[in-house]
């Protein structure tokens, strides 16, 4: 899916290079067997066990999301010219994209596909589209280099990924790339956010950059937003173009952590295999034969693991200075999702006040990206986490964690998960 600037020449070049790369063993990006959300859904319409139903305003979209059973509550709006069908978006008709854990979906109005990624626990991110034209069967085509050009960017190491940018819009939606662009996730701050992109809901005195345009090159300090606290978008569009009225302000929050947690699991996966990898191959050459890891492979499984552990446990998360909330029924129907444990405490609790979550690790540690890494990376993370959140590991980096926090995260995720080592028993 594209939620980005369009890539320079630089970029497609060094893009389209690791794409060759990622064809290569273990990673097979282009061969191997997709297993996500979109591509269940793809075996379900070839069987003819699904056929969502198309319709004169929104062709496929609602029910492309009842059959991801993504919630159209989650729906965020972008204006800004910075995805694929970017002559179909502006301020009048601004992009929509919903979500849920595993799966993004875009739509424009009059477009000609409607854009899917997911998450892949064998691909890391995988990309669709879905033709908007009425046929008598709804057919979704696996994309690969075109959206690779912009989606396997060196911010992630060239692998595939998800990417949310706050820009300095003009009138028409064109991106003025002189003021310079925001890749924004949980841990930016809320004056450089929703750049290019409309907000329903409220943020009392924290000043952001979404709902307005501007005119001439500028920053978030110069920036003085009238447009702030805004319940009713229909003064800005057409909202009744749009399955719902709102751009929610806490659905917009989610979708930032999820979409760079989304982009760390998939970057640990990818690493791990392909150190093992890489390793083996060695191993096969020089015929060494010795037990265990070498130090090279490890480190490299640590690296990629211990980034993953920092930004689940929100290291380095943006304070709140006062209490934010949106406007439409997507807070309450994401904290109703659970799991719950004993004490029905969940990890999709929000706080909202100081900040996102009331318990600071993500919910995706349930999803399936998570439960399917490698062994040699998920046995790290488990490890890691319970060094921090026994308060064995007292370092700088989750100094943000209270005892009351540890405690609580330790006993929500003994409760929730079936899969965690023996250790994580003790009940200290």
């Amino acid at each position: 899916m594209k939620i980005t600037l369009s890539g320079t020449m630089l970029l497609a070049a060094s893009a389209m290079a690791f794409a060759a790369d990622l064809d290569a063993p273990p990673i097979k990006y282009g061969f191997a067997t997709e297993n996500n959300a979109a591509s269940r859904l793809i075996d379900k319409l070839e069987s003819g066990r699904s056929s969502p139903k198309h319709e004169p305003k929104f062709g496929y979209l609602r029910g492309l999301l009842k059959e991801l059973n993504v919630p159209e509550s989650s729906q965020v709006l972008v204006f800004s010219k910075t995805s694929l069908q970017r002559s179909r978006i502006g301020p009048p008709t601004p992009r929509a994209i919903y979500f849920n854990d595993d799966v993004y979906v875009g739509y424009c109005q009059n477009g000609d596909v409607l854009e899917i990624s997911a998450a892949d626990a064998n691909l890391g991110t995988a990309f669709y589209t879905l033709s908007q034209k009425d046929t008598t069967r709804a057919r979704i085509t696996r994309r690969g280099d075109s959206c690779l050009i912009c989606h396997a960017s060196s911010q992630n190491q060239g692998l595939p990924s998800h990417v949310i940018r706050s820009v300095f819009s003009d009138s028409s939606g064109r991106p003025i790339l002189a003021s310079g662009t925001y890749r924004i996730d949980q841990t930016s701050p809320i004056k450089q956010r929703w750049g290019g992109w409309y907000v329903s809901g409220n943020s009392g005195k924290q000043s952001h950059m979404g709902n307005i345009t501007f005119s001439e090159r500028s920053s978030p300090e110069d920036v003085e937003n009238d447009e702030l606290n805004v319940n009713d978008l229909s003064r800005f569009f057409k909202t009744g173009n749009y399955p719902t009225p709102h751009s929610d302000l806490v659905a917009l929050m989610v979708l930032e952590h999820q979409a760079q947690m989304h982009n760390l699991l998939a970057r640990a996966g990818i690493v791990t295999r392909q150190a093992l990898y890489d390793e083996a191959e060695l191993n096969k050459a020089l015929d060494r034969r010795e037990p265990g890891h070498t130090e090279s492979t490890l480190g490299r499984i640590r690296s990629a693991g211990e980034a993953l552990v920092k930004y689940m446990l929100f290291s380095g998360e943006t304070e709140l200075t006062g209490k934010l909330s949106g406007s439409s029924s997507f807070a309450a129907e994401f904290a109703q999702r659970g799991p719950f444990d004993t004490r029905g405490r969940s990890l999709r609790e929000f706080d909202l006040e100081t900040r996102m979550f009331k318990y600071p690790c993500s919910y995706l540690i349930y999803s399936d990206p998570f439960r399917q890494l490698p062994p040699e990376v998920k046995d790290y993370v488990y490890r890691r986490l319970w060094e921090i959140l026994s308060g064995k590991d007292q370092s700088k980096e989750f100094v943000h964690l209270t005892g009351r926090d540890r405690r609580a995260l330790r006993e929500i995720l003994r409760d929730t998960l079936t899969d965690l080592p023996a250790f994580w028993r003790d009940k200290n």
